[in-house]
């Protein structure tokens, strides 16, 4: 008769609560350590007595002068501690762009427009097989160059575009704030794929009229994680300039991207990519604590363009016919991961609780002096962070992160309801995400927020959020108002067509 199974230990309920108890104890192991300090040092006050403490206290015959110098040397600490103190950055508030019903292009319109665009059947086929398995929904949608045929791919299209995604958002959220463009202090804006002479902070401002003084910055080319290196960016701004609100928008223009080629590795963008933008303001004026939504924690970035094979995974170039598109490397996934490995290695440190750092502590020590075959242990983030806004760059890295982070379906289910809604919006995706969260009610004061972020290059940026008040429902602006009563949905694994 073969030996019962051993139980699986891993799995079993008083090793959880072990963990549990591991973690309360080293996360709390100063307040452990005080208590019975604390008690020894009241008892011996209680013994001593009020006679002996006022006989202890005249015993030290400070004059006044010990005490102006005390005073002094107190308070000039103090102001060079408060200098040097980076200042606080508030998220007052962010809008979002939403595309009209007219832009929306489901499975059917999408395959009728590629089999009428292109010659080959097979690339059709392709296209197909992609969608299928891509996780988007049906009310995804393109720019309204993309629903001619064939496409009206031209720079005044693309400005076209441009203006309806970045005019709609900054509309929006100088309604929300109830902010002026001459309030604005730094401009910046994001967009990968156009690039045109003027700016598109140039075309911001000449709209709004802003102030002649404002610091602009527009950034091209930097892929999908764009959006949290302008965060970065306006973060060193407020850091240098006091009392100053900085404005940031986010945004990719689909119309000059879209590849009427045949290569497989350059049709990936066209089944994925939709319309989508977000407009963001910052602040560092004490004011705005009160009425900002967030606290910017950390923003890390990790950058690996000096290996080859990471920098070409994701590159724009010309086919053998001449048609220009993104390709995208096999290798994309594999590489996506070292970033990431390198970019939790650097905040790990900053958001992990003591327990975290010493387990991953002793496995490395361990691994290295006792048994090198020892699995690596892998950091709860979940001790770090309530919520998770994944790039919803497709359901192949929503599926490779939540594996590699040991993320439960509820984690990531903001990132996939996005990509279902919305498909990848490029660098707006993560504040597509965050407003799913507050839509559903879940965003409570104090929560604290991940936001991560892949672009070409190859980059990984992260950037830590703190709720500064509880954010209830989706407000008359959001664009998940109209459908968050029916997410979340089941997304199958193959979507027949």
């Amino acid at each position: 008769m073969p030996p019962p199974p051993l139980p699986e230990f891993s799995n079993s309920v008083k090793l959880k609560y072990v963990k549990l108890g591991y973690q309360y104890l080293v996360n709390h192991f100063l307040i452990f350590l005080l208590i019975p300090v604390i008690a020894v040092v009241a008892l011996e006050v209680v013994r001593q007595g009020p006679e002996e403490l006022l006989r202890l206290w005249r015993s030290l015959q400070l004059d006044l002068v010990q005490i102006l110098c005390s005073a002094f040397l107190i308070v000039f600490v103090s102001t060079v501690y408060f200098m040097k103190k980076p200042r606080s950055i508030y998220l007052v508030d962010y809008a979002l762009y939403k595309p009209p019903v007219t832009c929306r292009v489901p499975f059917a319109t999408f395959m009728e427009h590629s089999r009428l665009n292109m010659s080959e059947t097979k690339s059709v086929d392709f296209q197909m097989r992609i969608l299928e398995r891509s996780g988007l929904g049906e009310e995804t949608c393109l720019p309204p160059a993309n629903h001619y045929i064939p496409p009206r791919i031209s720079m005044e299209a693309s400005r076209e575009e441009a203006e309806l995604v970045m005019f709609s958002a900054v509309d929006t959220l100088m309604k929300k704030t109830k902010t002026k463009p001459k309030d604005f202090d730094i401009l910046i804006v994001n967009c990968s794929m156009f690039s045109p002479t003027p700016s598109l902070s140039a075309m911001i401002i000449n709209k709004y009229k802003m102030r002649s003084n404002i610091r602009s910055y527009n950034l091209s080319g930097m892929g999908c994680s764009a959006g949290l290196i302008s965060i970065d960016l306006a973060r060193d701004l407020l850091q240098t300039h006091p009392n100053s609100l900085a404005l940031v928008i986010s945004l990719e223009v689909i119309t000059p991207s879209y590849y009427q080629g045949n290569q497989r590795a350059m049709l990936l963008p066209n089944c994925l990519f939709r319309m989508g933008g977000a407009a963001i303001l910052l602040s560092n004026r004490r004011r705005d604590q009160w009425r900002a939504k967030y606290n910017l924690v950390h923003v890390v970035r990790t950058h690996k363009g000096a290996d080859d094979k990471a920098f070409r995974c994701v590159y724009e170039e010309e086919d053998q016919e001449g048609h220009k598109g993104v390709s995208l490397s096999k290798d994309l996934m594999a590489i996506a991961g070292e970033a990431l490995k390198s970019n939790i290695t650097t905040i790990g440190p900053l958001v992990l609780p003591a327990s975290e750092q010493l387990l991953f502590l002793f496995t490395l020590i361990g691994r290295k002096l006792i048994n090198p075959k020892w699995k690596p242990y892998i950091p709860d983030f979940k001790q770090a962070f309530e919520h998770f806004c994944i790039h919803a760059g497709g359901r192949a890295v929503i599926d490779e992160l939540q594996k590699n982070l040991q993320l439960s379906a509820e984690h990531v289910e903001a990132s996939r309801m996005t990509l279902h809604r919305f498909g990848n919006t490029s660098s707006s995706s993560l504040w597509y995400e965050l407003n799913y969260i507050e839509a559903k009610g879940r965003m409570k004061k104090g929560s604290r927020v991940w936001q991560i972020a892949f672009g070409s290059g190859f980059k990984c940026n992260s950037a830590v959020w703190k709720c500064n008040r509880t954010v209830s429902g989706p407000g008359s602006d959001s664009p998940w108002s109209d459908c968050i009563h029916r997410y979340p949905v089941h997304i199958p694994d193959v979507l027949k067509l």
